[in-house]
């Protein structure tokens, strides 16, 4: 099922539940009961419900945010890594250079064609794409250099590869949710008692209100599966993409 169809089935069935629940609640409600007479209190505690929720709904979201944030530059400096290790490797024998970036462009390939599906299905590195990574290495820092301008491009190849590898590991710590499952239960509690909060207001069947509380409703919907969508920074629809990789290495398209 498409995510954004999960979303308008989610934002749907908030609506309908708090209007639902209006509606019952006007009909059941007792001949003497008048919305108007909505104790102070009340109104002060739903206030500050609401406004603690946001708080915590915002903090949710820039922390998803971020790691999103943090998950696409890790793939940025792993483009950028491999790409220059090949544009530097020119200065080698024509072998040694071809065996290199073939190795380099056999990595990109599979990255991109296959551990970034069991990233997202199952939050899992390949063990293929640690050997192929590890070839890369092994191509770079076993190679002895034959003159001192070879000499003087080997350090900096062996340090893009340090990076390349350093961005891989990253990438692969980054491919899990980030948010405890306590979190969730905060989050969730809270939506169901900020909306709740607003039958404490006794609101009438007018259409104003049954529309504004239905927008209420649908509203926290929409942001809590925004977390949840940023949650796997890699996994779900508005996850990190291949885009960085695809750019320098258009040929992996295929």
């Amino acid at each position: 099922m498409s995510e954004w169809l999960v979303l308008t089935l989610a934002m749907a069935a908030a609506c309908l539940v708090v209007l639902i629940v209006t509606v019952v609640r006007h009909y059941t409600a007792p001949e003497d009961d008048d919305p108007s007479e909505t104790p102070d209190v009340i109104e002060y505690i739903t206030m500050m419900i609401g406004v603690v929720y946001a708080i915590v709904l915002g903090l949710a979201m820039a922390g998803v945010w971020e790691a999103r944030s943090v998950a696409e530059d890790h793939v940025q400096t792993e483009a950028q890594a491999l790409h220059e290790i090949t544009e530097r490797v020119r200065v080698y024998p024509a072998d040694v250079r071809d065996r290199i970036r073939d190795d380099v462009h056999t990595y990109v390939n599979h990255v991109v064609t296959k551990e970034w599906k069991s990233m997202a299905d199952s939050g899992e590195m390949t063990e293929r794409g640690a050997r192929l990574f590890d070839r890369i290495r092994h191509d770079v820092t076993d190679y002895e250099p034959r003159s001192d301008f070879e000499a003087q491009a080997y350090q900096p190849l062996v340090d893009e590869v340090a990076a390349a590898d350093a961005a891989r590991n990253a990438r692969a710590d980054s491919t899990g949710a980030t948010m405890p499952g306590v979190v969730w239960f905060g989050l969730i509690t809270g939506a169901v008692v900020t909306i709740g909060m607003v039958f404490a207001l006794q609101i009438r069947r007018t259409p104003r209100e049954l529309i504004l509380a239905g927008l209420f409703s649908a509203l926290i919907a929409f942001l809590l599966f925004l977390v949840w969508d940023f949650d796997a920074p890699y996994a779900r629809g508005l996850a990190a993409s291949t885009e960085p990789l695809l750019k320098l290495f258009p040929h992996a398209r295929g």
